[in-house]
């Protein structure tokens, strides 16, 4: 697989990140207010070091304390050392407590916003998923939409509240951090800069290497899982042939494959973290050495020198935590790119502009030299024509492939014709609308479909607003009700996954 271009890469990644804010518009006063309380970590990051430089500079040492302790302080506390370390050490626990407080904060409002997010972009996939045609579905398969849903749908949390918004906070307190430093000591501040060139240089090669290696991950695991649903959705097939080694060798198989390229990944990560940890060695170990020199020749003070030192590991722990992301973000931008993938699918069958509606048909049906094909080299009907009038009982009866259940599917425009036109009571099916046009017509599968609730809402799910008499009406036609009635909870009786709890005939 050729890696893409970093220019093409990243222009990719800037689109996805403007759909995910697109997307998350009803949330932004949540995102804003998560930003707020993760900018507040900047100023408290800048505190963090102060109570040392004052304890040593000002208490064990003999230069005067900070403006703010004059000012606010009686002078009789300053002159007292273990009143100011008392008041220095309060601040160093104050500090801490304020840290603590903005952390679980920032976790509380991001885990609100993030859950409400993904569930609203889930809702959203799982109603496109349900519009789109039967033709996207027997393509993809039903797990890979269900892994999109599922597991690619959270990538816009990562993206919307972890991912972007510690790269704002972390980038503020590095320039903030930077410019202390610089006020400091600027020689320190250089050698703090110098490295930043080559982290983004490893940064950005990382990339689209991490990108693509992610994608596969992703199509693995879900091809994976593929094997999963349908063991189980025919476990008695499976049992019956006694194939469950097969299957689970064959769903060992696609996990090692999924597992090689994890690996793969990470090992990719390791080197770029060990080239990382280079630059933040080399960086960290001439800023000690020019931070001693400085201390020996009195133009910098032991306690500015340890603030500036304490500055420097929270300088490069945001550098860290930015490169590190970058793996995170990258496997979070796959996810997003293939659940956005999804909604960017138009249905192949939707309504005409101008479709009719449709009260009730009298039933009259005519094919007229209909031609289809589920693929463009395999057509399955060709030059069909026939009429039914309306009341008539036709059978129709044919070798298996000759597009019997086709001629249903057309009818009910699970699919459209690629030739031809199909008519009811002389209007082409595709001028009137769907839902109109599917409530002309009861259809016995030749499996049946049962939902995991009760037999009552199982009957009522093409009349959801129909009568318990028309629930029972509705049984006695089927020949259903004598049976139901017997069951422990009648009509309220749950039927399970696919209506398991019943026996075959039972279901039909």
């Amino acid at each position: 697989m050729t890696p893409q271009r970093p220019e093409r890469a990243y222009a990719l990644d800037l689109h996805l990140c403007r759909r995910v804010l697109l997307e998350a518009r009803p949330f932004w006063p949540h995102i804003l207010g998560l930003a707020a309380v993760n900018l507040l970590a900047t100023p408290i990051a800048l505190l963090a070091p102060v109570p040392l430089k004052i304890a040593v500079d000002s208490i064990a040492g003999s230069a005067p304390f900070p403006e703010l302790y004059r000012v606010w302080l009686p002078p009789e506390m300053l002159t007292s050392p273990v009143s100011a370390l008392a008041l220095t050490a309060g601040l160093m626990v104050a500090i801490g407590v304020l840290s603590t407080v903005q952390n679980f904060s920032s976790w509380l409002l991001e885990t609100y916003t993030g859950e409400r997010l993904v569930l609203a972009f889930r809702a959203k996939l799982f109603r496109h998923v349900q519009r789109l045609s039967l033709n996207y579905h027997d393509m993809q398969g039903t797990t890979d939409s269900m892994y999109r849903i599922q597991y690619d749908a959270p990538a816009i949390q990562s993206i919307a509240t972890t991912g972007v918004m510690p790269f704002v906070s972390s980038t503020l307190t590095l320039l903030a951090m930077l410019y202390i430093i610089g006020r400091i000591d600027w020689p320190l501040a250089v050698v703090a800069i110098v490295a930043m060139p080559f982290l983004f240089a490893i940064t950005r090669g990382r990339v689209a290497r991490l990108k693509g290696s992610w994608k596969r991950v992703k199509q693995l695991d879900s091809t994976a899982l593929s094997v999963v649903q349908e063991v189980l959705a025919s476990i008695r097939v499976v049992k019956a042939f006694s194939r469950e080694d097969y299957e689970r060798e064959r769903f060992v198989e696609k996990s090692q494959q999924r597992l090689r390229e994890l690996l793969r990944v990470q090992l990719l990560q390791m080197k770029f973290d060990l080239a990382s940890a280079l630059v933040y060695g080399t960086a960290s170990a001439l800023t000690l050495s020019i931070g001693i020199l400085h201390v020996r020749n009195g133009s910098l003070s032991l306690g500015n020198l340890l603030l500036v030192i304490g500055y420097m590991g929270q300088l490069y722990g945001p550098l860290q935590s930015l490169t590190r992301r970058t793996n995170q973000l990258q496997s979070a931008l796959v996810g997003a790119e293939r659940a956005f993938a999804v909604l960017d699918e138009a249905p192949d069958v939707i309504d005409r502009p101008n479709a009719q509606a449709m009260a009730r048909a009298t039933g009259a049906i005519e094919f007229r030299g209909v031609g289809f094909g589920y693929s463009p080299d395999h057509r399955v009907l060709k030059d069909i024509s026939f009429r039914v009038p309306a009341g008539a009982r036709v059978g129709i009866a044919g070798p298996t492939g000759a597009g019997k259940t086709t001629l249903l599917t057309l009818m009910t425009r699970f699919y459209d014709p690629a030739s031809g036109e199909i008519l009811l009571d002389d209007t082409d099916v595709r001028d009137v609308k769907l839902a109109d046009l599917r409530n002309q017509f009861a259809i016995l599968h030749q499996d049946p479909v049962l939902f995991s609730a009760s037999l009552s809402e199982n009957i009522l799910y093409a009349r959801p607003g129909a009568s318990q008499a028309d629930v029972e009406a509705a049984a006695r036609a089927a020949n259903a009700h004598d049976f139901i009635v017997k069951l422990p909870d009648g009509y309220d009786t749950l039927v399970g996954e696919r209506g398991m709890r019943l026996s075959g005939g039972e279901r039909q």
